[in-house]
C-alpha cells in the first residue's frame, strides 16, 4: 500500500496504529487478490480444456493451409490429420518439403533432393496438437489468453521437448481451430493457419505413411 502519506494527513494515529492498520490491510488484500486470481486461472482452465475437448473429438481433418516461417517466407499447400499421431503436410510447387508423422515419428522430405530428416513424434510439440485428449491437467499449459474473437493456448513440456511450445488459436464461439504456432528452442516461430476444413473424412492408410525404406538406419520402423 502506498497511501500512509494521504492516511497521515487526513488521519492522526500513532506509529504502532499506523503499522498495524497497513499489516492487517496487507494480510486481507493477499488472500483476496490470490483468490481472484486463482478464479480466474480456474474459469480460463475450464474453458481451455472446454475447447481442447472438442478438438479432440475430432478424428479426422483436411483442408489447406498457409505458413509463415521466421524469417518472414510463406508458403502454403495441404494439410491431413487423423488422431492419434497422424499428419500430413503436402506443400505447394515449388516446395518439395513433404512432413509425415505415422503416429511415430515425424518425417520431413525434400522430393528433389531425396532425403529425408526423422525425428521422434514424442519429443516435439507435435504430439501435443495430434494426442488422442489434449489434457490440460497435466501441467502444459504455459498460458490462456481468452479475447471476444480468439482463445489463445500455449502448451509446453519442458521435460520432454524442452523450451518448444505449441501456441493453438480457436474461435471462442464455435471452438474451431485457427492457427497454431511452433516456438523452437531458439525462440523462433513458424506459424500455420488453416482454412476450408473439412472433419469426419476418410483417408488412405498410405496418406501417413514414411517411407522408411528410402531413410538410411531406420529398418526397425519398416512395416
Amino acid at each position: 500500500m502506498n497511501n500512509s502519506d494521504s492516511i497521515l494527513d487526513r488521519i492522526s494515529l500513532t506509529r504502532r496504529h499506523l503499522l498495524g492498520t497497513l499489516a492487517v490491510a496487507a494480510a486481507s488484500a493477499i488472500p483476496i487478490a490470490a483468490y481472484a486470481q486463482a478464479a480466474s486461472a480456474a474459469s480460463n482452465n475450464a474453458t481451455a480444456q472446454a475447447i481442447a475437448d472438442h478438438f479432440s473429438s475430432v478424428a479426422t481433418m483436411q483442408g489447406e493451409f498457409v505458413q509463415f516461417g521466421p524469417r518472414g517466407e510463406q508458403t502454403g499447400g495441404k494439410f491431413y490429420i487423423q488422431r492419434p499421431g497422424k499428419l500430413r503436410f503436402n506443400y505447394d510447387s515449388p516446395s518439395p518439403i513433404r512432413v509425415i508423422a505415422d503416429g511415430k515419428n515425424v518425417a520431413v522430405g525434400n522430393t528433389k533432393l531425396k532425403t529425408w530428416d526423422l525425428y521422434p513424434l514424442s519429443k516435439t510439440p507435435l504430439s501435443l496438437l495430434l494426442a488422442q485428449r489434449i489434457d490440460l491437467s497435466a501441467g502444459s499449459v504455459k498460458s490462456v489468453k481468452q479475447e471476444s474473437d480468439l482463445t489463445t493456448i500455449a502448451l509446453g513440456n519442458n521435460t520432454v521437448f524442452g523450451n518448444s511450445t505449441i501456441t493453438m488459436m480457436f474461435d471462442p464461439k464455435t471452438y474451431d481451430l485457427r492457427q497454431w504456432t511452433i516456438t523452437d528452442n531458439q525462440g523462433k516461430d513458424t506459424s500455420v493457419m488453416v482454412f476450408n476444413v473439412k472433419t469426419g473424412v476418410q483417408f488412405d492408410d498410405k496418406v501417413f505413411r514414411v517411407p522408411y525404406e528410402v531413410i538410411p538406419g531406420t529398418a526397425a520402423y519398416r512395416d
